[in-house]
């Protein structure tokens, strides 16, 4: 772990014991996890530009594979608009590294989107592998179930690095942490300007790494079994396992933890090979319910029940923790303004309702000038001891209905875990201090001073122009039915046509919650709860 050698007090607000209990890992494989790997450098990457630019590192320094897996890709995207490489594009560089290197194997999965979502795109399949070339292999997933969607957002390298949280390699999604009200560099290929957007990324070495490639490598295997020519790639040679050979490590970013446990927590739809894979809402409402001091969500969607009712339960506790929620201020497109947006209206008054004790805090990032940042992380925050980046979002769907990805890593007992609490606290607070527009030396300083909530609430440190009180959309009678049948958020398989069933899905989905994220210890390989039905 970088960073100071003798870990610094914490003042969160709450009294810490002096002779803390041992803690037990909240990563149980089975239950709130897939897999548990060690990761020798794990770095944080935030907003798009630094993800754009490391990404570009890596792909250059591939050596025997590059395998993406994602929810959307344009092969137009510009990875570093305002550096030297500004017109090369995605494609550019994909073609280069195999024209260089044509043993580099270059494969990538990403979603076969149905319509009416494709009909905002101007490229089809054919489109893009025109513009991959030869030797680039281009699968559109049509696999799941019908209305799931592949949303893991994946970029693997040489089986020695991989990347893993919210964002895709799309025209809409470089942006740095300045987010500027107008930015010429953020264009579509149009010449159109689009919206600032706030995304996070994590980067992993070691097995951590080779555990995503395998959960790549099934899903190409699941999304191409039978077809002529794309059969499942073999692993990279292991004579890249020495260090000395190749690392693709990009030069530019520097490890925020060292020598770590990664847990992979995953999505997956119930299909023909089994049930639903629910680990990644097993893990949030485990951790919700663990939490002893602060709770740090910022998400794209905010719509999930039970999510929404754990934390209930949390804020009705006269000593709970206190929870913090960044959202954006409204959704891009029409859509998910009328579905998300509205589903999240009542949502967020019965939080309200139930803070008894002032302790929720749910707010909207602006710019300068007060537009809208459009928030599309997936970054979980809980107390000083987990830290969870992803893709999935708090909303029924992601939780059962769609394909997705988390990693997760903890600060447990001993000296290297001290450290690790001071860096997953500084995290914590560099997002905040970020949303606010606020020097984050000066946030961290109110937080020791005063706590979490009363540093939040200081229009000195955040003004409410950048960071205000998230206000819920108008509850007109679509919203109405939306919140009464989560139109456009299924629960699973069983309601994923049949909304009348949902409060029933929901219903057994929370009894199926509660044995593996209840009080009782949870167990090494607990039974995973069957997909509602």
């Amino acid at each position: 772990m970088s960073g100071p050698s003798q870990p610094a007090a914490l003042d969160h607000g709450h009294a810490v014991p002096a002779m803390p209990a041992p803690l037990t890992s909240w990563l149980v494989p089975g239950a709130t996890c897939w897999r548990q790997e060690r990761a020798a450098r794990v770095a944080i990457l935030h907003d798009g530009a630094a993800y754009f630019a490391a990404s570009r590192e890596a792909i250059l320094k591939a050596r025997s594979s590059v395998m993406l897996i994602g929810w959307s890709f344009d092969p137009r995207v510009r990875l570093t608009p305002q550096g030297e490489a500004d017109r090369e594009t995605m494609a550019d560089l994909l073609r280069r590294l195999k024209a260089t290197r044509p043993e580099v194997e270059i494969r990538l999965l990403i979603w076969d989107m149905p319509w009416p979502i494709s009909a905002g795109t101007d490229l089809k399949p054919d489109d893009i592998r025109a513009l991959l070339g030869p030797g680039i292999e281009y699968v559109v997933d049509s696999r799941l179930p019908f209305g799931a969607c592949q949303h893991q957002k994946v970029l693997v390298v040489d089986d020695r690095i991989a990347f893993s949280g919210g964002s895709d390699f799309e025209v809409n999604r470089w942006d740095t942490p300045a987010h500027r009200d107008r930015d010429p560099l953020r264009r579509l290929p149009t010449g159109e300007d689009y919206p600032p957007r706030h995304d996070v990324m994590m980067l992993v070495d070691g097995a951590a790494a080779s555990a995503l490639s395998d959960l790549a490598r099934q899903r190409w295997q699941e999304a191409t079994s039978g077809r002529s020519g794309s059969a499942v790639p073999e692993a990279s040679d292991p004579s890249l396992s020495d260090p000395s050979l190749s690392d693709p490590w990009p030069d530019s970013v520097t490890p925020l933890f060292e020598d770590v446990t990664i847990g992979l927590a995953r999505t997956i739809p119930a299909r023909e090979s089994g049930d639903a894979i629910r680990e990644n809402e097993a893990l949030y409402l485990l951790a919700i319910r663990r939490a002893s001091r602060h709770i740090y969500l910022e998400n794209q969607y905010f719509t999930s029940p039970l999510i929404a009712e754990a934390l209930a339960a949390r804020l009705a506790e006269p000593e709970g923790p206190d929870i913090v929620v960044v959202l954006a201020e409204r959704s891009p497109n029409g859509f998910d303004r009328i579905t998300m947006d509205g589903a999240r209206r009542g949502l967020i008054a019965r939080l309200r309702a139930a803070d008894r004790y002032g302790r929720l805090r749910i707010l909207a990032p602006h710019t300068l000038q007060g537009r809208p940042i459009l928030v599309h992380s997936k970054v979980a925050i809980f107390d000083d001891r987990m830290l969870r980046v992803g893709s999935t979002n708090l909303n029924n769907r992601s939780m059962g209905y769609d394909t997705e990805c988390d990693l997760a890593l903890e600060a447990l007992d001993g000296d290297a875990g001290d450290a690790r609490r001071i860096a997953i606290a500084r995290v914590r607070n560099g997002l905040i201090a970020h949303h606010a527009g606020c020097p984050r030396d000066a946030f961290e300083e109110a937080v020791r001073e005063k706590g979490l909530l009363a540093a939040i609430d200081d229009p000195a440190l955040v003004p409410a122009r950048r960071l205000c009180s998230l206000v819920a959309s108008r509850r007109g009678p679509v919203v109405r039915l939306v919140e009464a049948f989560h139109l456009g958020d299924p629960v699973g398989l069983a309601d994923a046509w049949r909304p009348w069933l949902r409060h029933r899905a929901l219903a057994r989905r929370r009894e199926g919650a509660n044995a593996v994220a209840g009080q009782q210890p949870v167990r090494a390989g607990a039974a995973q709860p069957a997909e509602a039905s």
